[in-house]
């Protein structure tokens, strides 16, 4: 029986992957490299700001000591939070979806994005009350497709009094992602996952348990019977 819902952020509730992409060109370009936009989503883009600079490093076969890898992520970081000062917009769908299952389903996010830049922009949506539990790039020190954020909101999920008589296991929780990272994690925590194309091909996430264009697409009651 699903029991709950775990979604991603960027690029699944707001419509953040193409600023982060050209933030992270602008990265690479701080370091004198190139960065494509083929490359970002092929290598990046399921990636925390920590990891990002990591790999970029290795795609560029130069290791970024700690001290410069926080210089970078600062100045994304700062970069970012000017450009969402005013909110980004919900992906097509996603407040109705929120809406829909909030209802029914305790809700999380676990994403590799950092709290104080989520928190805003679910408040500017007015959709923060909506999430019961929130894992971000701020208390995890593994990024997808490392399962630690997914284990972690399932952890944080089952501490939530509806599931104290009967705890809440990873096969109950469906996960909503947009990356074949993300799908990854999602899966390698043990939990079902319906990918969303909005940053990626279907071909990438073919892996996924569904695999939908968008909120608009997703039939819930057979999502349901599958659990």
């Amino acid at each position: 029986m699903l029991r709950a819902i775990i979604f991603d952020f960027d690029g699944v509730l707001v419509d953040s992957e193409p600023i982060i992409m050209r933030l992270t060109q602008q990265v690479a370009a701080r370091e004198g490299w190139t960065l494509s936009e083929a490359d970002y989503y092929r290598e990046l883009i399921h990636l925390d700001d920590r990891a990002m600079v990591e790999r970029l490093g290795q795609l560029h076969g130069r290791a970024i000591d700690l001290a410069r890898r926080h210089e970078l992520v600062e100045w994304k970081t700062r970069a970012y939070q000017e450009i969402i000062k005013d909110g980004l917009p919900p992906m097509p769908g996603a407040v109705e979806f929120i809406d829909k299952t909030a209802a029914r389903f305790p809700l999380a996010i676990a994403s590799g994005s950092l709290r104080p830049e989520i928190e805003y922009l679910l408040e500017k949506a007015g959709l923060r009350d909506k999430f019961s539990v929130m894992v971000t790039a701020s208390e995890c020190e593994r990024s997808k497709p490392d399962p630690q954020s997914y284990l972690m909101a399932l952890e944080a999920l089952g501490r939530l009094a509806r599931f104290a008589r009967q705890p809440l296991g990873a096969a109950e929780c469906l996960a909503l992602e947009d990356t074949a990272g993300g799908v990854d994690a999602a899966q390698a925590a043990g939990m079902k996952c319906l990918a969303l194309t909005s940053s990626c091909p279907t071909a990438e996430l073919a892996h996924a348990d569904w695999v939908c264009g968008g909120f608009a697409e997703i039939d819930l009651a057979e999502v349901e019977a599958a659990f």
